[in-house]
């Protein structure tokens, strides 16, 4: 990292961060639960849809206001915001009494991680310096893949650990120990110097839904909302969400061992691509990732046609290089492309339109994959996966801009230049 990066910058950058873990934990908690879930409260298909669905709806609605509430408020009091809604969460799901309860303290915990995804990124965004914003922003990343392997590990440890029959109480109540630092270490940082700049600019919020006609801004918050949700549908989180339950059918003695293996190569990844996305490039990770990715769903799908059998460690060999593609493009580039496309002015409420295509397609695949994996079966979802990766693929070569190295003000500058070509 750079020299010219000062120790200051990094705590803000780590702190602001934490907020992955959260969103870590509280998104991947939730495959080592599903089962027995669904087991004690009789659940349907539909209704083990809904139960990992549930928080994504939360995360919604969390994501539409994030923004305007971040620019209303600043950004370090609605990352406090977000903080008392995952600890409210992780205690009300633990005493949860019904699948009711269980419901909305799950919306509850889902909220808080649609106001985290928008604001954590935007701190990050607008306390570094150009040269290192994608490797800072990329920690919030890194954080995420540091939650998704605690929920692995603690699904494991507590399911090996324990006789209780609603083991998932401990699983989903685990969460309020990284909150608990989050909330107390808020406390210790300043609020954004870029939205302090441009407070007294907002006083009128019509100008900002103004300033998004501006046909530059139109096409980035266009194209970023597209990235946003085409990601989803790329089979990331259809791994995060029902990992275990394709290792299961596809006949692994140990689902929540194979998935903590997914965890570990998830955030090594992570830990490679912060290092190198400010030398190599946001478009060219995601460009060559992405072609790793198609290559590895199609070998996935392959492998669950009825008549290759094929054995398991040739899935397992082509989900981690999946997992691996995944980390090192689309899941490091997504929040430093959303954090630094938009102008200062408008970056809270831009964001707040992203993030809310981007959640809408979570919830959709966290909805319908149950559906998929069993009418289209497993080989017919991960091609299907992989067919959805051409289109993404189009939009970062042509429509999205090289941001590495660039100012957000150059940056800004471009969609500006953008927004008088015809």
């Amino acid at each position: 990292m750079s020299a010219k990066v000062s120790a200051r910058t990094i705590f803000l950058a780590v702190v602001a961060a934490i907020g992955g873990i959260l969103f870590g934990y509280d998104t991947a908690v939730i495959s080592g639960t599903t089962e027995v879930v669904k087991a004690q409260f009789g659940l349907s298909t539909g209704g083990e849809g809904w139960y990992v669905g549930c928080a994504l709806i939360g995360s919604i609605v969390g994501v539409l206001i994030a923004g305007m509430l971040s620019d209303f408020l600043g950004r370090k009091k609605t990352m406090l915001i977000s903080a008392f809604l995952f600890s409210i969460s992780a205690i009300g799901c633990a005493l949860s009494a019904n699948f009711g309860q269980l419901v909305i303290f799950r919306m509850i915990g889902g909220f808080g991680i649609g106001i985290v995804s928008i604001v954590s990124p935007i701190y990050i965004s607008e306390v570094s310096p150009a040269e290192v914003r994608g490797t800072l922003v990329s920690l919030y990343q890194l954080f995420i893949t540091i939650g998704f392997l605690l929920a692995y590990l603690a699904n494991f440890l507590i399911l090996k650990g324990t006789s209780m029959p609603d083991y998932w109480r401990p699983m989903l109540g685990a969460e309020a120990i990284p909150d608990l630092l989050f909330l107390v270490l808020i406390f210790f940082i300043p609020e954004s110097p870029r939205w302090l700049q441009v407070r007294g600019q907002r006083e009128d919020k019509s100008e900002e839904w103004k300033a998004l006609r501006e046909p530059g801004l139109r096409k980035a918050v266009l194209w970023g909302s597209l990235i946003a949700i085409l990601g989803q549908f790329m089979g990331v989180n259809a791994v995060l969400y029902y990992g275990p339950k394709i290792f299961a059918d596809a006949g692994f003695p140990d689902p929540l061992f194979s998935t903590v293996l997914v965890g570990v190569v998830n955030m090594l990844t992570t830990v490679i691509a912060l290092l190198i996305i400010d030398k190599v490039g946001r478009k060219q990770l995601v460009w060559w990732g992405v072609g790793g990715m198609i290559v590895c769903l199609c070998m996935i799908g392959l492998y669950f046609l009825p008549f290759t059998h094929l054995p398991n460690a040739f899935m397992l060999t082509f989900f981690l290089l999946y997992v691996f593609c995944t980390a090192i493009s689309i899941s490091a580039v997504v929040f430093v492309l959303l954090s630094e496309m938009y102008p200062n002015r408008v970056r809270g409420l831009a964001m707040s339109i992203a993030g809310f295509a981007l959640w809408v397609g979570t919830y959709l695949i966290g909805q319908l994959t149950p559906w998929m994996l069993e009418t289209l079966t497993p080989a017919g979802t991960f091609f299907l996966f992989a067919f959805m990766c051409l289109p993404y693929l189009w939009i970062m070569y042509h429509k999205i801009p090289n941001t590495t190295g660039k100012t957000l003000e150059e940056i800004e500058d471009y969609w500006r230049t953008e927004g008088k070509r015809r």
